[in-house]
C-alpha cells in the first residue's frame, strides 16, 4: 500500500468510492467469480455417493483453496499497486477494496422495499424483498415484510460493511479478498441441508469465527442510535441460532424498538426462531428509519477508520 497513507485511511476511502459509486451493474462482480469457482468444486466433489467423511474434508479443501486463490489475488493487486506511482497505486487500491464493500447496494436493496412498502403496494415490495432473504414471501403481510428487510439489513450490515472492512484493515486486500470468498461460499454451501451439511461445514465454520469480532462491532455500532439497542443486544442476541446474527438483529430491534424474530416459513415449511425485542412488529415507516439507523451506524465506522488513522500512523 502507498507508505505515506496508513491502511484505515484507504479503507475508508474505499468505503467512500463505494459508497458514492457503486458497482456497475453491467460489469461482473468480483463476487461471482468466487461464486463460480465454489460451484464448480460444489459439482465435482459433493457427489452424494461419497461418505460424508470424504465430503467433510474435501468441504475443508475447498475453503483452503478459496482462500489460498483469494488471498493471492489480493496480494497481487497489492504488489501491483506498490511498484506503481502513487495516485496510481492508490487508485488500484481504493477501486478494488471497494469491490468487497457493499454499503451502497445494501442501502438500495433495501431502500427498493421501503419505497413500494410505503405506497401501500405489497406485491411489489414482496417481490424486493425476495431479491435479499431467502424465506417464502407469498401471503407476507406489512409487518412481516418490514420485518424480513430489516433483519436483512441488520445481518448484512456486518457482513457487507463491517466485516469486510474489519479484514481489510487487518489484511489488506489479501485478508478482504479471503473473507469475501469465505462469506460467499458460506452463503451457498454452508447449510444443514443433507446436500451441504457435510460439504458445506467447514465454510459454515469458518465464516463464523471470521464473522465473530465484527458481529459484535456491527452490533454495538447499530446501538449507537438508542440505549434499548444496547439492552436489547446484550438481553436477546444468544436466542439466535448463528454465534454471530443476533448481535445485530437485537440491536436494531431495541434501536427502533420493534419486535424481529419469530416464526417464518422456508419452502412450504415453518421456522420457529426467537423474539427479538419486547414490542410490535415494524411497520413501513420503521423501515425508513432502519435505514437512518443503518447511516448513522456507517457514519461512525467512517469516523473510526479516520481516527484509526490518525492512531496508526503515530
Amino acid at each position: 500500500m502507498p507508505a505515506s497513507l496508513p491502511t484505515p485511511w484507504i479503507v475508508a476511502g474505499a468505503l467512500l468510492v463505494e459508497g458514492a459509486i457503486g458497482w456497475p451493474r453491467r460489469l461482473s462482480h468480483p463476487v461471482v467469480w468466487i461464486g463460480g469457482l465454489i460451484a464448480a468444486l460444489e459439482r465435482c466433489w459433493n457427489r452424494s455417493e461419497r461418505p460424508a467423511k470424504t465430503r467433510r474434508a474435501l468441504g475443508v479443501l475447498t475453503v483452503v483453496i478459496l482462500l489460498a486463490v483469494a488471498g493471492g489475488a489480493g496480494w497481487g493487486i497489492e504488489r501491483l499497486a506498490a511498484t506503481a506511482p502513487f495516485w496510481p497505486g492508490l487508485a488500484i487500491l481504493l477501486i478494488w477494496g471497494a469491490t468487497g464493500l457493499a454499503a451502497r447496494s445494501l442501502f438500495e436493496h433495501v431502500r427498493a422495499v421501503f419505497c413500494p412498502l410505503s405506497a401501500g403496494d405489497l406485491p411489489a415490495a414482496r417481490w424486493a424483498v425476495s431479491m435479499i432473504v431467502g424465506r417464502d414471501v407469498e401471503g407476507m403481510g406489512e409487518g412481516e415484510v418490514a420485518a424480513a428487510a430489516l433483519e436483512s439489513l441488520a445481518e448484512s450490515f456486518c457482513d457487507g460493511v463491517v466485516a469486510p472492512v474489519f479484514w481489510f484493515v487487518i489484511g489488506g486486500l489479501p485478508g478482504l479478498f479471503a473473507y469475501k470468498a469465505v462469506n460467499t461460499a458460506d452463503s451457498m454451501i454452508g447449510h444443514m441441508e443433507p446436500r451441504w451439511r457435510a460439504f458445506g461445514w467447514a465454510a459454515a465454520r469458518t465464516d463464523d469465527v471470521m464473522n465473530w469480532v465484527p458481529a459484535r462491532i456491527a452490533g454495538a455500532l447499530i446501538a449507537l442510535s438508542g440505549w434499548q439497542g444496547w439492552r436489547i443486544m446484550w438481553r436477546d442476541a444468544g436466542k439466535h441460532a448463528s454465534p454471530n446474527a443476533g448481535w445485530t438483529e437485537a440491536a436494531m430491534a431495541g434501536a427502533l424498538r420493534v419486535r424481529l424474530g419469530g416464526p417464518v416459513r422456508y419452502d412450504g415449511e415453518t421456522t420457529h426462531r426467537p423474539d427479538f425485542g419486547d414490542w410490535a412488529p415494524p411497520r413501513a415507516h420503521d423501515l425508513k428509519r432502519g435505514l437512518r439507523v443503518y447511516g448513522v451506524a456507517c457514519a461512525a465506522l467512517m469516523l473510526i477508520l479516520i481516527m484509526g488513522g490518525f492512531v496508526w500512523s503515530r
